[in-house]
C-alpha cells in the first residue's frame, strides 16, 4: 500500500474507523478509571501526532519542516513548533522490570537452576545455604549493584515469587508478570499493546513479510466451557512462552559479539472471555 496515497485521502476507510472505535473502548474505560480526562488525552494525542508525523514521514533528502508536519497531522503550525520545543521523553522501564526480567530469564533457562525435567527449581535465599544455587547467587550472577534481599522483598510484594514452607524462594510464574505492581503492569501494558498494534498496522498496510497475528474466537459457550478453555489456554500459552524464551536466550548469547545484533522481538499470547450481554441462544 502506498502510504503517501493513504495520507492524502480525506475519506479514511470506514472499516478502520469501526476497528478504531472498538479497540479504544477498553482503553477509554481504563483512562476514566484512572482520572485521565478527554482534555488531558487530547493534549497527549496532539503531541503524539506531531511526534509521529515528524519522525516517521520524512521525505528522502529533505529536511522535515513544521509546515509539512502541520499538513500531515492537522495540528496548527504554532502548536507544532511549541510541541517540538517541549518534546516529552519516554519514561525508562522500572528497575524491577529490567532487572527482574533478566533474573527470571536466567532462572528459567540456565541449567544450574533447572531439574532433570527442565523445570526451574526453588532456591534457598542466601549463598551460605545454597551456593550458586541460591536466590542471592542468582541475583549476583546478573547484577553486583543491588542486594538480593531488596529484589526478593519487591518480588514478594508484587507477586512474582513466594516463600514456601521449606523457606525456599519459588517463582509464581515462568515469565515476569507482576500481580500487584502497578508501575510494572503499566509498563508491560504499554510495551505489549504497542507491539501488537504495530504488528497489526504493519499487516493492514500490506507490508512484507507479514507478522504473526492470529487468534481463536468462539461464542455461544457456557461458563464451564469458558473455564476449561481458560485453563487449556494458560497451559499451552505458557509452554509456548517457555520454549521461545529458552531459544531466544541461547541465540542472544551467540549473537552478543555480532555487531549487527540490533534487532528485538516480542512474542506473546493472550486470553480473554466475557459475557455477551443481551445475547440469548436461539431455540
Amino acid at each position: 500500500m502506498n502510504i503517501k496515497t493513504t495520507i492524502a485521502s480525506h475519506n479514511p476507510p470506514s472499516a478502520l474507523i469501526v476497528a478504531l472505535r472498538k479497540l479504544l473502548r477498553p482503553l477509554i474505560k481504563l483512562l476514566l478509571i484512572n482520572g485521565i480526562t478527554y482534555p488531558l488525552l487530547s493534549n497527549l494525542l496532539k503531541s503524539l501526532y506531531v511526534e509521529v508525523a515528524r519522525n516517521e514521514f520524512v521525505l528522502s533528502g529533505k529536511p522535515q519542516t513544521d509546515s509539512r508536519v502541520s499538513l500531515l497531522s492537522g495540528v496548527h503550525r504554532k502548536d507544532v513548533k511549541r510541541l517540538a520545543e517541549g518534546s516529552q521523553q519516554e519514561l525508562d522501564a522500572p528497575l524491577t522490570v529490567t532487572l527482574g526480567a533478566k533474573l527470571v530469564a536466567v532462572w528459567t533457562t540456565n541449567r544450574i537452576y533447572l531439574d532433570e525435567n527442565g523445570k526451574h527449581i526453588p532456591l534457598p535465599r542466601q549463598v551460605s545455604e545454597g551456593g550458586l544455587k541460591s536466590f542471592e547467587g542468582l541475583v549476583s550472577s546478573v547484577s553486583k549493584d543491588i542486594r538480593s534481599r531488596v529484589i526478593l522483598d519487591e518480588w514478594l510484594r508484587i507477586g512474582i515469587a513466594h516463600i514456601d514452607n521449606n523457606d525456599l524462594v519459588r517463582l509464581n510464574t515462568n515469565a515476569f508478570i507482576p500481580e500487584n505492581g502497578y508501575d510494572e503492569k503499566a509498563y508491560y501494558f504499554g510495551q505489549n499493546l504497542h507491539d501488537h498494534i504495530a504488528a497489526g498496522a504493519h499487516n493492514i498496510l500490506g507490508e512484507k513479510p507479514a507478522f504473526l497475528d492470529r487468534s481463536v474466537y468462539y461464542d455461544n459457550l457456557s461458563l464451564v466451557s469458558v473455564e476449561e478453555l481458560a485453563e487449556l489456554s494458560k497451559a499451552m500459552g505458557m509452554q509456548a512462552l517457555i520454549e521461545i524464551n529458552k531459544r531466544a536466550k541461547d541465540l542472544q548469547e551467540v549473537d552478543i559479539t555480532n555487531k549487527n545484533a540490533n534487532h528485538r522481538i516480542n512474542f506473546g499470547v493472550f486470553y480473554f472471555a466475557a459475557e455477551e450481554k443481551g445475547h440469548q441462544n436461539e431455540k
